[in-house]
């Protein structure tokens, strides 16, 4: 068990930690989202395909993806996890505004890739001091509250964005030259107000090999997979509602919508799932994001597209923090960095095939293909949730 000092510290009731690691999500987000707000239009308009607007996002999330095991498990071997939050959301907060200068998409995607080995870098030992800081009882909230403060970001990145856009029609380059101010703050944030949780060496471990992991831990991997096979990215949920006749000015304000949703739902979400089990709540999820995505295949009305992205919100908040609360109850507390990346790996190499997939979907067959194979794989991951649960909760009752 390690000590955390700062424990007692709570700020606003969240840990001292959490909280201000909430807070460098926060600024980051807001950066990243500025650009991917509007980066499917922007590679549009450089002469890109909705195939490599796709491909350029699987390839960016998932290839880098790779590094979230090496880090998590490198956090766990060293006991320490601020020195790769440094290192990888310094990765965003330098070459974010470096999206201005480019020409083609294949400049896009080295710089996208390049700022997506920052996140990998980052992720899994962030998750760890999330669920290191944290006591059982309170862990889906204060995943939950990361989630929120992450997509608050996702908030004011886009409402950034069409500010800017709104005085600048149509200069996205403006949006990535100020997209780095919020990056470098949420920099100075992580070096100066989060401190390290210090671990004892007799509780670091010795060795770590995937045997290390439970059967029902790599039985729920397998389930996430199915689901995320299915859950390309999310550029094409905004050139959907572009096609349909949103305008481009607006498409930052559809994800704001979004945004705004998961924010107002996340931490409630994570206290539910902690006094009624995150099996549930991820079942929820799924079956949403199964109509959600039956509803973006076969709409073409603008406003009911504006209501589905609302409830792609509350999706979100059922399941993103509460997937890695579940994955932390699932592992050892010594061995949480590298479950975590593992976990985090596996999603995010899944989305390369997934938006390889969903991309070559729409412009081959049409705007609707891509959403019904997500709605399918959704409902199958939600059948396959619910037989964990049953099988696991008479396990536990026995």
């Amino acid at each position: 068990m390690h000590i955390n000092n700062e424990k007692d510290k709570k700020v606003l009731g969240i840990e001292r930690n959490i909280f201000f690691t909430g807070i460098t999500s926060f600024l980051t987000d807001t950066t990243t989202k500025m650009i991917y707000s509007i980066m499917p239009l922007f590679l549009m308009s450089i002469g890109a395909s909705k195939t490599e607007v796709s491909l350029i996002e699987g390839i960016a999330e998932s290839t880098a993806s790779v590094l979230k095991a090496v880090s998590g498990w490198w956090s766990d071997k060293i006991g320490k996890n601020k020195p790769f939050m440094i290192i990888g959301y310094g990765f965003t907060a330098i070459l974010s505004p470096l999206f201005s200068i480019v020409t083609s998409p294949l400049q896009v995607l080295v710089i996208r890739f390049s700022e997506r080995v920052g996140k990998g870098i980052r992720t899994a030992p962030r998750d760890s001091l999330v669920a290191g800081s944290s006591s059982d009882s309170e862990k889906g909230k204060n995943f939950g509250f990361h989630k929120a403060m992450d997509n608050s970001g996702a908030i004011i990145g886009p409402l950034l964005a069409f500010i800017i856009l709104s005085v600048f029609p149509g200069n996205y380059r403006k949006v990535f030259i100020f997209s780095a101010l919020p990056g470098i703050f949420g920099l100075i944030t992580i070096i100066f107000f989060v401190k390290e949780a210090k671990k004892s060496k007799d509780a670091l471990p010795k060795k770590i090999t995937l045997n290390d992991f439970s059967y029902k831990y790599y039985i729920f991997l397998c389930i996430a997979f199915v689901f995320t096979l299915g859950n390309s990215t999310d550029a094409l949920l905004l050139v959907k509602a572009n096609d349909i006749g949103i305008k481009a000015l607006f498409i930052p304000i559809v994800y704001l919508i979004f945004n705004s949703v998961s924010v107002i739902f996340a931490v409630p979400m994570g206290i539910l799932s902690d006094k009624f089990g995150r099996e549930k709540l991820i079942i929820f999820g799924y079956l949403l994001y199964f109509v959600i995505y039956l509803g973006f295949g076969m709409t073409t009305n603008k406003l009911l597209v504006i209501l589905l992205f609302a409830l792609y919100g509350l999706y979100s908040a059922a399941t993103d923090g509460i997937q890695k609360a579940l994955v932390s109850d699932l592992i050892d507390k010594n061995k949480r960095g590298t479950g975590l990346g593992i976990y985090n790996s596996l999603i995010g190499i899944t989305l390369l095939p997934a938006s390889l997939i969903a991309g070559v979907l729409y412009d081959k067959v049409n705007n609707s293909a891509p959403f019904y194979l997500g709605s399918a794989m959704a409902l199958i991951a939600a059948i396959l949730m619910f037989l964990f649960y049953k099988k696991f909760n008479k396990v536990n009752q026995i």
